[in-house]
């Protein structure tokens, strides 16, 4: 059982990265036997890797037709990112009173090396590790599982994937260092109201950035 696990947790781990390179496209089909000749393994893991993907929201499974790379329109990325924000805000400016110095340190210590990353030029896969690392500790307060699991659902998925892939053409690292700085300061505040706006205007400004890669105005574009 533990090594189907495993075997699963490394087609996860391939297909997130085909998506983040550019090899699958949103609307793209997922074929269990391509993946399992692709990784020289059985189809059972690959069956239960995709599954668990199609939990994450990174791939869709239509009856009759198979499982695809999900495809959200403008608007879906716009409400996700809206809904990520709204909810997120709440959680954090709900248990923000229970942030003690070392959380903040925490906190300080990914904004701080995030600077480095910016200053090195890296790749985006360093900075989007250590922009969920900022988001996790955020989160690490909730005792409101429901919020903390829609939180998750909304942003998480292929829309999050899109943001990692296509981060040089949103935002310059730069940017995304400065950006998680700003929320910092505002957190240390403790101000609830600013805080929850703050977090909410974050998010929806990624929705704007991002609602370009909807498939409706891909599609449009290549018409």
């Amino acid at each position: 059982m533990s090594a189907v696990k495993t075997y699963s947790e490394q087609i996860i781990v391939h297909i997130k990265d085909a998506i983040l390179t550019g090899k699958l496209h949103p609307g793209d089909k997922v074929n269990e036997v391509v993946v399992a000749t692709e990784l020289s393994i059985s189809r059972a893991p690959v069956r239960e890797a995709l599954q668990m993907l199609v939990k994450e929201g990174l791939i869709t499974s239509i009856p009759q037709r198979g499982k695809f790379i999900t495809a959200l329109t403008s608007k879906q990325i716009r409400d996700s990112y809206f809904t990520g924000g709204v909810l997120e805000g709440a959680a954090v400016s709900s248990t923000i009173s229970k942030f003690t110095e070392n959380d903040f340190a925490q906190l300080q210590q990914v904004v701080e090396d995030m600077k480095k990353v910016a200053e090195r030029g890296e790749n985006g896969t360093s900075m989007a590790e250590l922009d969920d690392r900022f988001h996790d500790i955020l989160f690490s307060k909730n005792t409101n599982e429901l919020i903390g699991e829609l939180a998750r659902r909304s942003c998480q998925g292929i829309s999050k994937f899109l943001l990692f892939r296509y981060w040089k053409e949103l935002f310059t690292l730069d940017a995304v260092y400065e950006r998680h700085k700003t929320l910092l300061e505002v957190l240390r505040t403790k101000d609830v109201v600013a805080i929850e706006n703050n977090l909410r205007e974050h998010y929806i400004e990624s929705g704007r950035r991002m609602e370009r890669y909807g498939v409706d105005v891909l599609e449009d574009d290549e018409a």
